[in-house]
């Protein structure tokens, strides 16, 4: 493979042999410094704007295929050191390898991603030693404003990251701050055997999958013996077990303490890892069911790392909670700006969206999922959630019995049974009781989930015993349940649970106020 400048022609072949000495084979900017800066801020519509960079996963140029975790990690972690810069956007790292293996022109990545500037590369590895190429395109030409080559041993992978990711900074660096003075980047280095570890963890924790998320863990567990003063190592861990929380995969009094151990031994070693405090932050939301901490931890997040689209859709759910809609809605917008191809951001905003009561807006958010993921039960859930709000309850059934088919979880199918209650359909209603009833006696299925079935029954009393089960279990939906049972779609069911007395007891047992 061969890559090509277009106003000095530079040919880099792949092939070559590995250089044995140390220095880094620099091919120099195509461009001067302050060209190239302002370039990149004309960005895709021809005006001036702020910069911004997608990072493309490297492809993996080696013969062995397993080297693809090392591959990704090297991209993300000049991904993560050029998001700690102050005025420059960067693509999350969801969206950005959504393009592997994916047959788009650089400008049509540019323009999905909103980016004025993408970087790519490759790996090649042989033994202890890789090559690295990297290169830096303008989206609005389509010319390479950068390019270099690093031939390295592997325990010299930090320093090839920095200068990968300082000479990029340096091009925008006139832009942005005015000065071409040169960066200093803030990072922690572990030994080489806990760095490995932990690039494949992050590769797994990127899959996404109840799999994915065990072995990550693996993997991190692996990396903190290795080093155990390496930060990400124990943030990477806590993102995975937060995610077996999210969808209920053990019972939240077990896990959550593992997490918030995790997150605060992060914090302990670093206490400017942006992912650690949004990850202490959803726990203080969602389980210590602390407002005030948890806005400040996520805050504090985002500070640390203005291109963090976790932090901001986190915090835009904590706001929705409290009522802050417009706030809300600003935070995730934001973080789909950062992480537009990305489906849990995409289905969270929508749920913001729906805390909102704008259902249109809903309603347009999951038809916006489905055109880039059509089998996104996630997006299905949604809609459903808006058209029942809108009181159409046929396709509320259609949306949820599809998000079932697609893979929806227990508190899908539990919103499957609570239509089928408000409706009149009992017997289906009860089948799903049934059922989610039988499956909690062999894992954990959160009370909530119960609850909301017998919600759409009518049945309150039998509501409010399964919610103060959840009350025990800490269940995090608990922090949207004045909303979650609002009259504003005069369901019959609705009214029934907000005129008794036991609903106003408990909200002030788990809202705190904003």
């Amino acid at each position: 493979m061969k890559f090509c400048r277009f106003d000095r022609v530079t040919l880099v072949d792949e092939g070559a042999p590995l250089d044995d000495s140390e220095e880094t084979v620099d091919l120099a900017f195509a461009q001067p410094v302050a060209e190239t800066s302002r370039d990149i801020a004309r960005g895709l519509t021809g005006q001036t704007v702020s910069p911004s960079i997608a990072v493309l996963p490297f492809v993996n140029m080696s013969a062995d295929q397993d080297n693809e975790y090392f591959c990704d990690g090297l991209a993300e972690e000049v991904l993560n050191a050029l998001a700690q810069l102050d005025g420059l956007k960067v693509a999350a790292r969801t969206s950005s390898f959504h393009f592997r293996d994916k047959d788009k022109t650089i400008d049509q990545i540019g323009k999905t991603l909103n980016v004025s500037a993408v970087l790519e590369g490759s790996v090649r590895k042989l033994g202890d030693r890789i090559r690295v190429t990297a290169q830096l395109i303008n989206v609005a030409d389509g010319y390479h404003l950068w390019s270099a080559r690093y031939d390295r041993k592997l325990e010299d992978v930090f320093d090839i990251q920095d200068q990968i990711t300082l000479t990029i900074v340096d091009a925008l660096r006139p832009k942005l701050f005015g000065s071409p003075k040169t960066s200093r980047l803030k990072r922690p280095i572990p030994n080489n055997d806990a760095y490995v570890a932990y690039l494949k963890g992050r590769y797994y924790l990127g899959k996404f999958s109840v799999e994915g998320w065990s072995r990550a863990l693996t993997y991190f567990d692996e990396a903190s013996r290795c080093d155990s003063d390496y930060a990400p190592a124990y943030a990477g861990a806590a993102f995975a077990l937060s995610a077996r929380w999210y969808y209920a995969l053990e019972p939240p009094h077990e896990i959550v303490p593992k997490w918030k151990a995790l997150a605060n031994r992060a914090l302990e070693i670093d206490g400017d890892l942006s992912e650690a405090h949004a990850s202490l932050g959803n726990i203080q939301l969602f389980y210590d069911w602390d407002w005030n901490a948890a806005e400040q931890s996520f805050k504090r997040a985002i500070e640390l790392n203005q291109n963090n689209a976790d932090a901001r859709w986190f915090y835009g759910m904590g706001l929705a909670s409290h009522g802050r809609y417009d706030e809300a809605i600003s935070q995730g917008r934001r973080a789909l700006e950062l992480d537009p191809l990305s489906l849990l951001v995409n289905v969270q905003v929508g749920w913001i969206y729906w805390l909102a009561d704008r259902m249109d807006d809903v309603i347009a958010q999951s038809k916006k999922i489905l055109e880039f993921e059509p089998n996104s039960f996630g997006a299905y859930w949604l809609i459903g959630g808006a058209y029942l709000a809108k009181q159409m309850a046929d396709e509320a059934i259609e949306s949820y019995q599809k998000s079932v088919s697609l893979g929806g979880s227990n508190i899908v199918l539990s919103a499957l049974g609570r239509v089928y209650g408000i409706v009149g359909r009992r017997d289906d209603a009860l089948q799903i009781l049934a059922q989610v009833l039988e499956v909690r006696q062999d894992r954990y299925v959160p009370a909530f989930d119960i609850a909301r079935i017998y919600l759409g029954l009518g049945d309150v009393d039998n509501t409010f015993e399964w919610l103060e089960k959840a009350f025990d279990e800490r269940n995090g939906e608990l922090v949207f349940l004045e909303r979650l049972t609002r009259v504003d779609s005069g369901l019959a069911t609705d009214k029934k649970i907000r005129a008794d007395t036991r609903l106003s007891e408990m909200l002030k047992r788990v809202v705190t106020p904003s």
